[in-house]
């Protein structure tokens, strides 16, 4: 069994790169197979993903439970819209160039907040940040559009080359903005996994698991949680971006709190203490949620049911699951050996 241990990391580290790009060239090929409407299930999906990936270099690798990230994915909704509204911006590059600034100088000045605390305050210093935000959504109506929200068209992609404009256009935008985002998911997902592998990375898992330990070996804890905190508001601020586009309207429901609890949901059902865990999450949790509302009006108590019994059935998660899967079938092949 602790041959399997340490096998299965090594297979992992081994095949990643593998198993990466089959997946790409598998969704890559997704709207060729699949209607209109699954394709723009599946960008939803990879839009909750970066947020997921975001969310869980604090969850999962700096060991700090945030409930206020809905913060930064609003704030990146919101950034698009006023950028609309008020600099009569349409480039979705411009979007993210422009976006990211504003959730990284939020993410960093929330951060400096609440890293100073850890465990129960943590996380409700974060919930309470995220509540001042979602207060002034909807008090300064007069500029977010109150619970109206505000309207986002589609905008343009690669610097003005791809327009939708006329018939049809909505279709070609679905299937175009898949690919974009689908390019965005790539580059995020390759980033994160430098970043968690990095000496950095190390060093907020080890703080993680003994944090009086890494104490001792000169870390110095506030300033990498503060920095863990800046990436992973920053990431799930990009996600924030991507998604307003497609959803064409931006409220202050995605600032506020129930919105936070999905981003944990979705990182805990696809497992938080693995890399791809809050990829599958992510998506997963796009398409149960959409056909939970689709057939039951009692949708959160059947969402709610999935995440009690995955608490109990399985408190690892859907990748965690099949990693311990995994560690079994090489225990027994070891075993037979």
């Amino acid at each position: 069994m602790k041959a399997a241990a340490i096998a299965l990391p090594r297979l992992q580290t081994r095949f990643w790169p593998y198993a990466g790009a089959a997946l790409v060239v598998v969704l890559a090929s997704v709207p060729g197979m699949v209607g209109l409407y699954q394709t723009q299930l599946l960008t939803y999906g990879l839009i909750m993903a970066i947020a997921a990936l975001g969310f869980n270099l604090l969850l999962g690798y700096t060991g700090l439970l945030s409930f206020g990230h809905s913060a930064y994915f609003g704030l990146g909704a919101y950034t698009v819209a006023f950028l609309l509204q008020w600099l009569g911006i349409h480039s979705m590059e411009l979007y993210i160039l422009l976006g990211l600034p504003v959730a990284a100088i939020i993410s960093a000045l929330f951060g400096y907040i609440c890293v100073r605390h850890t465990r129960i305050f943590f996380g409700i210093l974060t919930l309470a940040l995220s509540q001042v935000l979602y207060s002034l959504a909807l008090k300064f109506f007069w500029v977010t559009g109150g619970s109206d929200g505000l309207r986002v068209p589609r905008p343009t992609l690669l610097a003005g080359m791809i327009d939708f404009a006329g018939s049809g256009g909505f279709p070609r935008f679905i299937r175009s903005y898949y690919y974009y985002v689908l390019g965005i998911f790539v580059l995020s997902t390759a980033i994160m996994w430098v970043i968690v592998h990095s000496p950095f990375g190390k060093a907020l898992q080890a703080i993680r698991d003994n944090e009086t330990r890494a104490r001792f070996l000169g870390l110095r804890i506030r300033r990498f949680r503060w920095a863990a905190f800046l990436l992973s508001g920053t990431f799930t601020g990009l996600a924030g971006i991507l998604w307003v586009p497609l959803n064409g309207l931006t409220t202050p429901d995605v600032l506020y709190w129930p919105f936070s609890g999905e981003i944990v949901f979705l990182t805990l059902l696809g497992g938080f203490r693995n890399f791809s865990g809050p990829i599958v999450g992510g998506i997963a949790f796009t398409f149960l949620k959409t056909y939970a509302v689709a057939s039951t009006e009692y949708w959160q108590l059947l969402l709610g049911t999935v995440l009690v019994v995955l608490i109990l059935l399985l408190p690892t998660g859907i990748v965690g699951a099949l990693s311990q899967v995994a560690k079994r079938l090489l225990a027994a092949k070891e075993i037979a050996r």
